[in-house]
């Protein structure tokens, strides 16, 4: 392999590729507009999502109409809370790629591990914290499909398999650190699982794999 095209691949290996950097631009920009849809709902709602009764403005302050719900919140509210969870996904390109030299972080800790974290600390909200209103809607806001599956059904086997597909993925940054063989496979097994937060974690394992067949490809 010659010299540029090693600086190519080191190159390539530390940036995005355009379609996911201008994904993550949009979904941070998407990340504010949702804010602003769960706030607007403050000034249409008494109280826009029934968990949270302590957050309300007074009467004297909301708008002269109330939104209608869509299951127990407003539509704007609806609207904004799925902005946040397919926009989430983006936090992890973006932190990787601003802070990856100046915190000197792997790309492992931020597409994989901290999905993978992050995932863990949401389960556990849910399953312990979150106070839960009934009946359990399909409308329930979830980071991951599975935990969409407990939050649309309160069925205490769905929390536990998002705190499997959450270890798994702290398994599969472990793999990855060590550089193990294979572990583009069991990254991108965690990413599929854990979508669409998982959605980092599945470009890496596709990153590894490309990486791996263009060494392959030099060596030929």
């Amino acid at each position: 392999m010659n010299t540029h095209t090693q600086n190519q691949m080191q190159t390539s290996a530390q940036s995005l590729p355009t379609w996911l950097d201008r994904y993550t631009t949009i979904a941070l920009y998407g990340l504010g507009v949702g804010t602003a849809l769960c706030l607007f709902a403050l000034f249409t709602n008494p109280i826009p999502d029934p968990s949270f009764p302590w957050a309300t403005l007074p009467q004297s302050v909301r708008l002269p109409f109330t939104q209608p719900r869509i299951e127990h919140w407003p539509v704007t509210y609806t609207i904004g809370i799925w902005l946040w969870v397919f926009g989430v996904p983006a936090t992890f390109f973006a932190g990787w790629r601003r802070y990856r030299t100046r915190w000197n972080t792997s790309r492992t800790t931020w597409l994989v591990w901290m999905p993978a974290v992050v995932m863990g600390g949401v389960t556990t909200y849910c399953r312990f914290f979150w106070p839960k209103l009934y009946p359990a809607s399909w409308n329930a806001p979830s980071y991951t499909f599975v935990c969409w599956g407990y939050c649309s059904s309160y069925d205490p086997l769905w929390n536990n398999l998002a705190y499997v597909v959450a270890l798994f993925g702290v398994f599969t940054g472990i793999l990855a650190y060590k550089k193990r063989l294979r572990s583009q496979y069991w990254i991108g097994a965690f990413g599929v699982l854990a979508l669409p937060l998982g959605l980092p974690a599945l470009y890496e394992a596709y990153r590894r794999q490309s990486s791996q067949s263009e060494r392959s490809g030099e060596t030929v």
